[in-house]
């Protein structure tokens, strides 16, 4: 198999069972422990956290260590994570379903960052933007397929059942990624600076760079807004729409849909059209999301509808604005830039849940997914007064 071809296997196994978790948390808090909107939040932002906490520990790992053993590490804790969910589940134990959640969280995003500093290694400089496009296509097939069965899982009464698929997709995950070769450490380890200088260095080279600086930005809002969305979405569809939970699985796998048409399309698209385009579009598209579902068609069409917006642009921004920043960024930085980033794009996403659970719990699931709204619209007006409403080609990668 190669090296490539294995990493694309792994990574597609790794995202499912992170898309099968992310689905089930909330249909298992409300269907099995009764939970309302404020403890969904709460479930939501603590399996979200490990994005914050574990995110630039994590880079400086990716730079300094075998990224093949990474990649067997964090399965090995995405397994133990998603032991300790199905096991809170299965016997009633709340704290040990979102503990376990958690734990699974944090060894995706090892995983995550370490597949993304392994791009630029494994694919030629002009063919990042298609190999990422190739990644995120069956990342987006698992986001589309993983509410559809988690929300046949829960019409039949065994929703908990998930976490255990999820746990069999990252043993597989582990299996493939042990097929790579050995390698060395991405970066010299002779001299090992303070953890704080390694972080700076890769936190100073985004504040530095227009571009990812502007990337950064745009990402904090746009992610705040989206588990505001996850953690509103469900309460929304229950009593506003009154969608039975197929019926929620089946809107939510519209967000998978838009994300499969959306990686399909992105390549040919940055192929036509200046970067400019597709770097507004995305926020663009994720306006539209939260005002269809207020003021657009009822019922399982409206919700299906918001769910596809909101996966089609920002997945067309998404493969854009990291093959910017593999062509950008330094070898030796790689794994640190990805992770400030991914502070950016995954630590505030607690924050949003707690902020769109509390508001869905105090004033109704509607202004959950007004909040919604105004994250998505200042996320576009970053994208549209920054540089990268300017950008018209590709940079050439260093």
């Amino acid at each position: 198999m190669r090296p490539f071809t294995a990493l694309f296997a792994a990574n597609t196994g790794a995202h499912a069972a992170d898309q099968l978790a992310l689905a089930a948390l909330p249909l298992t808090a409300a269907l099995v422990f009764g939970a309302g909107p404020g403890m969904i939040g709460a479930l939501v932002a603590a399996q979200g956290s490990a994005w914050l906490i574990c995110s630039l520990p994590a880079g400086v790992l990716v730079d300094r260590a075998s990224r093949r053993g990474l990649l067997l590490g964090a399965m090995a804790v995405a397994v133990a994570g998603l032991g300790v969910a199905l096991a809170g589940a299965l016997w009633g134990v709340l704290a040990l379903l979102g503990l376990g959640a958690a734990i699974a969280s944090a060894g995706t995003v090892l995983f995550a960052l370490t597949v993304g500093a392994l791009v630029p290694v494994l694919v030629p400089g002009t063919g990042m933007a298609a190999a990422n496009a190739r990644l995120e296509f069956f990342r987006a097939l698992a986001t589309l397929a993983a509410p559809l069965a988690v929300g046949l899982l829960a019409e039949r009464g065994v929703v908990a059942a998930a976490y255990a698929i999820a746990l069999l997709a990252a043993l597989a995950a582990a299996a493939v990624a042990a097929r790579l070769p050995v390698d060395a450490p991405a970066a010299a380890v002779a001299q090992r600076p303070h953890l704080a200088v390694l972080l700076r260095e890769g936190a100073g080279f985004v504040a530095g760079q227009p571009l990812l600086r502007a990337i950064f930005l745009c990402a904090v809002f746009w992610n705040f807004a989206f588990f505001a969305w996850l953690a509103g979405f469900v309460p929304f569809a229950l009593t506003v729409l009154r969608l039975e939970p197929a019926g929620i699985g089946l809107a939510q796998a519209g967000y998978g849909a838009g994300l499969l048409l959306g990686a399909l399309a992105v390549a040919p698209i940055l192929a036509r059209v200046p970067p400019r385009v597709v770097l507004v579009a995305g926020p663009t598209l994720s306006l539209i999301a939260p005002l269809l579902l207020l003021a657009g068609p009822p019922g399982l069409l409206g919700a299906g509808l918001a769910q596809m917006s909101v996966g089609f642009g920002p997945m067309l921004w998404l493969v854009a604005q990291t093959s910017i920043r593999q062509a950008l960024t330094p070898a030796a930085l790689q794994g640190r830039v990805a992770a400030t980033m991914q502070v950016a794009q995954f630590g505030v996403r607690p924050l949003g849940a707690l902020a769109g659970g509390f508001l869905a719990a105090a004033y109704g699931p509607q202004a959950a997914i007004w909040l919604v709204a105004a994250g998505f619209g200042v996320s576009l007006a970053v994208a549209v007064v920054s540089p990268l409403s300017r950008l018209g080609a590709m940079p050439v990668r260093v």
